[in-house]
């Protein structure tokens, strides 16, 4: 018998969204992380290339590989040699393989909360056991090496995000070297989900494998590069793992899309086109953070990358699901509940995607702030 998992319930959300849509509603989607730009020119003109002159098949492409490496040899000052990584069909899948790969059944696998709804998920799913810390607004949201250092006995492993889902946050270099040395020491195994990467808006952005060179890391072609319908990202292994990885891969997913393969080469080098979606994203966060205290949401995690906004909804309501579904009936305008990210204490929040056009933002908003003006304060015993 699997084990049960709770649903993520921004997808009940957008369905709900899209139903209202076909019978005639304009629609904002704000409740998911994805880009509202499509993949680079260069690349869809690649794979229109590829679809006319190549049959396609079962592969992994080689030079996808390389120049991946040569991201993390330019970006981080990281030497990988191909063999450690694996084409995957996107990020999820790359969870599961090290997941699924880097621990037994029963090992205990810590994590932020809040943080992404399928990292605890994915966990319970693989019959592995959440130890979720509680990182609140003192330390940023995010995990640290004193928070893992002191739980009793020490995980199996743990799961760092930086940007993080849902709140933006970036760990400092000086955070993710310690956090390092409290696994090496402690003997902890570091998945580090680095799907974010590229989206900052100030604070640099450091690869756990400039301090952990044995960690697995799960990147996406989804979020930076635009392109996640295109279904494609990695996973780094380190070298005790890449046969494992490699035999699951192999017996689970089969390959990533050939075609993906191929925009998602040429996407890599498309470094102008993507930074003027950068620009988008840091013209719309501006935007959000000069409005949301006009809503009465003037206490947020720091979104110091990504694109969202995790906001306390708290003076209004503690069900946030039952919060975001009256937004979204009476404004058109649908957001995630903090209760996909916090099982905990998300009631009191809720988490705005800024992956839009700056006019859908600005037309958001423009919904929002009557909105809110009429919700009455919550009464508090």
């Amino acid at each position: 018998m699997g084990q049960n998992i709770a649903p993520f319930q921004a997808i009940a959300i957008s369905r709900r969204a899209h139903e209202l849509k076909a019978a005639g509603q304009r629609i904002l989607h704000m409740e998911f992380g994805q880009p509202s730009t499509g993949a680079p020119k260069g690349a869809i003109a690649a794979a229109h290339h590829v679809l006319d002159s190549e049959a396609m098949g079962y592969w992994e492409s080689l030079p996808l590989k390389e120049r991946i490496c040569r991201h993390y040899r330019e970006g981080f000052g990281v030497e990988l040699s191909p063999r450690r990584m694996v084409i995957t069909c996107g990020a999820s899948p790359a969870l599961v393989l090290a997941l699924s790969t880097a621990f037994n059944p029963g090992d205990r696998i810590a994590m932020a909360r809040p943080g992404y709804v399928a990292y605890r998920n994915t966990v319970r799913a693989l019959n592995l056991e959440p130890v979720e810390i509680a990182c609140g607004p003192e330390v940023r949201f995010q995990l640290s090496a004193a928070a893992l250092d002191a739980l009793e006995p020490a995980p199996q492993g743990v799961i760092i995000a930086s940007p993080a889902n849902p709140t933006g946050t970036i760990i400092p270099k000086e955070e993710l070297a310690a956090i390092a040395e409290v696994c090496q020491r402690r003997g902890i195994r570091i998945i580090s989900d680095e799907i974010y990467h590229g989206l900052s808006y100030g604070p640099k952005i450091h690869s756990m494998l400039e301090f952990a060179p044995d960690a697995y890391v799960v990147n996406s072609f989804s979020k930076y590069f635009s392109m996640a319908g295109w279904r494609l990202g990695w996973l780094v292994s380190p070298e005790e793992g890449v046969a494992r990885t490699n035999a699951y891969i192999g017996n689970l997913f089969l390959t990533a899309p050939s075609l993906a393969q191929h925009a998602g080469l040429i996407a890599m080098d498309s470094r102008d086109e993507l930074e003027g979606h950068l620009a988008v994203y840091r013209k719309n966060r501006a935007l959000l953070l000069e409005a949301l205290p006009r809503l009465g949401l003037d206490n947020i995690a720091p979104p110091d990358g990504a694109f969202y906004i995790y906001a306390d909804v708290s003076r209004f309501t503690d069900n946030s699901l039952s919060f975001c579904l009256k937004l979204l009936e009476e404004t058109g305008v649908a957001t995630a509940p903090g209760v996909d990210f916090d099982p905990v204490d998300g009631g009191r929040f809720m988490r705005f995607s800024f992956a839009l056009s700056t006019p859908e933002i600005e037309e958001a908003l423009a919904r929002l702030e009557p909105w809110f003006a009429a919700q009455p304060a919550r009464q508090t015993a």
